[in-house]
């Protein structure tokens, strides 16, 4: 075996096939090539057998008789460019004839050659030489053609599984498409992530949260490339999408949103599948960000990935960490990359870290345009008053880390995943709380709750006397949270309270 670039190929030997009816040119021949160690010599008098022997042995060049009793050569000439393991063979016509015509009908019917016989040796063994390895390089070529062929069969399988058809044509297709190495241009990013997630899988069985995961990425990256987009990482329940590379076209921020949205509309299909197998719901927040990025291989010689890098990737990621469950949140510069088509339902000011002034965010309910994708619209229920304020302790989340401080707070109102918090404490919008609900005696009934705060409401909102009654002159602050995790039990315990308001 021999390797070419990485693709083993079969090593092949002059191999020769003659047919004569004449013994003596068979012998004549056969001592011509007997001192020419790379040659392998044949010889076959019955023209009969010609072909069967030729399919057993894989001549690498054919000489034959134009005159021969059983088989006229122009017809044995034309069994053999009809026979599909003889088709390509090189094919040599011995004659003692000397006529164009001749020569020509030969040519016609598809021999490659032609020699008056019997030539001089160093001539026959030449030509055998010259067509050999003709068509040996034909042999390797197709043979190098296959192992590619099934080399990049395996690579879109393995790695269709994991990169875009985008990537897989840039690594397959392009001479340096396995370089390390990028190139600077503008794309848009997409990061999504489940809700509460981390809690959820502390509570469940390994295989139950890998097989939640795989439910959930199987739907959303059917979905990322029917809108062309790249997937760049899965990093547990997050996914990294890129819209504009490799392949950049003119609507990628557009692509980016439709497919956001086809995903929050995909996530009921996901719950479904959650709920047939008795796993819990998730909810998915995912945050879309535009701008210049550096794209291309990155990593070492032995391992590499096709990634982005840049700020805009970071800014991303603190966007979707706003978001809640079902929402989309984009940066002012997808917005204007967008156009006019997007319904955008609400828009608040926020201060990523690393960010040098204040940035408009904006939540997208739908686009129109060529995609037509919408999220029903949201409708503000007012919440209910408890009959009795449930006392809580929260701490505030700052990144991934949880606060040293508990702070005491009360639930004033409740509609389903949503609540009114009264405490002493101010607190920033979008910030991340994680709860516990305490009983009258402030002991703790359920903890692990996990929830944003999506608006800070005014002090002076009515609520039920029992929570207005001050002890002291200390100012109350009233915010509004989104539950993001909840434990089972401490869920159906808020879902009785659901009941009773």
């Amino acid at each position: 075996m021999d390797t070419e670039h990485g693709i083993a190929l079969t090593s092949h030997r002059i191999t020769v096939l003659l047919i004569d009816d004449q013994q003596i040119i068979g012998e004549a021949v056969q001592r011509m090539v007997h001192e020419e160690p790379d040659i392998d010599f044949h010889y076959c008098q019955d023209p009969t057998r010609a072909i069967g022997l030729a399919n057993k042995i894989q001549p690498t060049v054919i000489l034959q008789d134009l005159v021969m009793p059983e088989v006229q050569g122009l017809t044995l000439v034309r069994y053999f460019r009809a026979n599909p393991a003889t088709r390509d063979v090189p094919l040599i016509v011995l004659s003692s004839k000397e006529e164009g015509d001749v020569k020509a009908k030969a040519f016609s019917v598809g021999a490659n050659d032609y020699m008056v016989k019997l030539p001089d040796p160093l001539e026959v063994i030449a030509r055998i030489r010259h067509h050999s390895r003709g068509y040996i390089n034909l042999l390797e070529r197709n043979e190098a053609m296959k192992e590619l062929e099934k080399a990049n069969g395996f690579i879109r399988q393995t790695f269709g599984r994991y990169l875009s058809e985008d990537v897989v044509d840039t690594l397959l297709e392009s001479p340096d498409g396995l370089e390390l190495g990028g190139e600077k241009r503008v794309a848009t990013i997409m990061m999504t992530d489940l809700r509460g997630f981390t809690a959820i899988s502390e509570r469940l069985p390994p295989e139950t949260v890998v097989a939640m995961i795989n439910i959930y990425l199987e739907r959303m990256t059917d979905i990322i490339f029917k809108y062309q987009g790249t997937i760049d990482e899965f990093i547990g329940d997050a996914i990294l999408a890129i819209f504009g590379a490799p392949v950049q076209r003119d609507n990628d921020a557009q692509r980016a949103v439709a497919c956001a949205l086809e995903m929050q509309q995909a996530m009921t299909e996901v719950n479904q599948m959650n709920c047939d197998a008795n796993y819990p719901e998730v909810d998915m927040g995912i945050g879309i960000n535009t701008g210049a990025l550096v794209v291309g291989n990155i990593g070492s010689s032995k391992r590499a990935k096709y990634g982005v890098v840049g700020q805009h990737v970071n800014l991303t990621s603190r966007i979707e960490s706003y978001s809640i469950g079902g929402q989309i949140l984009v940066s002012e510069h997808t917005l204007k990359a967008c156009g006019d088509i997007l319904r955008i339902d609400e828009q608040m000011e926020v201060m990523p870290k690393g960010v040098k002034k204040p940035m408009t965010i904006s939540e997208i309910g739908g686009i129109g345009g060529d995609f037509n994708i919408y999220l029903p619209e949201k409708i503000s229920q007012p919440l209910s008053i408890l009959a009795t304020p449930l006392a809580i302790q929260f701490t505030v989340l700052a990144e991934k880390d949880v606060g040293q401080v508990l702070w005491p707070g009360k639930i004033l109102r409740l509609l389903e995943n949503s609540a009114d918090v009264e405490t002493q404490t101010p607190i920033d919008k979008l910030s991340n709380l994680k709860i516990s609900l305490l009983n009258a005696q402030e002991a703790v009934l359920y903890q692990e709750l996990y929830a944003k705060v999506t608006a800070i409401l005014p002090a002076t909102a009515p609520v039920a006397e029992s929570a207005t009654k001050q002890q002291d002159d200390t100012q109350q602050y009233l915010f509004r949270i989104v539950f993001t995790s909840l434990p089972p039990e401490a869920q159906a315990f808020l879902k009785t309270l659901n009941l009773k308001v």
